[in-house]
């Protein structure tokens, strides 16, 4: 695996705190992938083949319509395909979760997590929290050991030789198999984009980009990790984020900002420009398709004995009403012209560690309940 990054010597600690602070960019634009993008780029020019795998289809308006519906929790932007754009139709698995500062334990299986009826061509994982949000992980040098125990997994998961059939047993696995096209860190906020092996060498233009919005609105501990990418004609934008947490009256429209700064912000540097071929896009709303994922930390505007009255009937519809982000986009607020894939699960905030119990349901004080969300 390429790695394009540089190990960070304790020496440095102070001086990397004060860039934190000042938020001026260290190796910013640097991310590990398991092929290098230049000399895929060069492949993609050279083959001239006319098989099958080489067909073109124009990619339809709907485009991942199945992919939205699949997804864990992703967010398109509704966008109709620009001129000449085009490619095969793909399907994708978009998966989020927030770990709580937790690492992963020798063994553990991510399969039924990526496991799907109909294996992807494209896999978005992304992460919150891989590391505790403290003041040596949000200020120091940045710690990579749990991305690496997380990308190990992933790999293992979707390049598995076995997976289960619909009996529940072990079959020989027919699917694909995956690389890592690229995986960006920002402190806890962690992005990967993985597709299928035959796939490589049509992807061009990666780039990466980071947005703070934690701390004094700048440090890491909350904001966004970007991944740009083009897929044959079409370029996709990969957006996995860490909104503002509370639950006081107010915070929704923090989270609010975040958005719009990390729209703002967010910028793909690209370090040449070809009149044979258009400049790929530099900002998140300039591309093709765009998957937004994450913690948005949006909440439930009910109140504590309300939400678990209708947690026990399963009346998800009745609690999607009082959903803060269907709430300020229906306002025009937050993600005006953006879709949501269907909500079919239960709250996902906030479980006790491994079990099905939400922290409210535990906790006698009144001070630690936490309605979810």
């Amino acid at each position: 695996m390429r790695t394009e990054s540089k190990k960070i010597s304790k020496s440095s600690w102070p001086k990397l705190a004060v860039r934190k602070w000042l938020n001026i960019k260290s190796s910013a634009e640097r991310f590990h992938s398991d092929y290098d993008a230049t000399t895929a780029a060069i492949a993609k020019e050279r083959r001239r083949s006319c098989s099958d795998r080489d067909r073109y289809v124009v990619v339809p308006d709907d485009l991942s319509e199945g992919w939205v519906m699949d997804s864990t929790s992703g967010m398109k932007k509704k966008s109709a395909p620009g001129p000449g754009t085009g490619g095969p139709d793909l399907r994708m698995f978009v998966g989020t979760w927030n770990v709580g500062g937790k690492s992963p334990n020798e063994g553990f299986n991510l399969r039924n997590w990526l496991t799907c009826p109909s294996p992807a061509d494209i896999y978005i994982i992304g992460f919150q929290e891989i590391v505790p949000l403290n003041a040596g992980n949000v200020l120091g040098p940045e710690d990579s050991g749990p991305a690496a125990k997380w990308l190990g997994l992933i790999r293992e998961a979707l390049n598995s030789n076995e997976e289960l059939d619909n009996t529940g047993q072990n079959s020989p696995k027919s699917s694909p198999r995956y690389c890592l096209a690229a995986s960006k860190q920002m402190v806890g906020i962690f992005l990967s984009v993985w597709v299928r092996a035959d796939l490589c060498n049509h992807v061009t233009n990666l780039k990466v980009s980071c947005v703070g919005r934690g701390i004094m609105g700048y440090l890491g501990n909350k904001g966004s990790t970007s991944i740009s990418m083009t897929l044959y004609n079409t370029t996709f934008c990969f957006v996995c984020t860490h909104l503002t947490s509370g639950e006081k009256f107010g915070d929704e429209l923090r989270r609010n900002l975040d958005v719009s700064e990390i729209l703002k912000k967010t910028k793909f540097y690209h370090s040449f420009k070809s009149l044979a071929h258009p400049l790929p896009p530099e900002s998140i709303l300039e591309h093709d398709n765009i998957i937004w994922l994450g913690d948005l930390n949006y909440r439930l505007a009910s109140g504590y004995d309300d939400t678990h009255e209708l947690l026990k009937k399963n009346n998800w519809q009745a609690l999607l009403e009082k959903d803060q982000l269907r709430i300020e986009q229906k306002a025009g607020r937050v993600f005006k012209g953006w879709n949501e894939g269907n909500i079919y699960f239960a709250p996902t905030y906030k479980y006790l560690t491994n079990s099905d119990h939400y922290v409210a349901q535990s906790s006698k004080s009144k001070i630690k309940r936490r309605t979810p969300a």
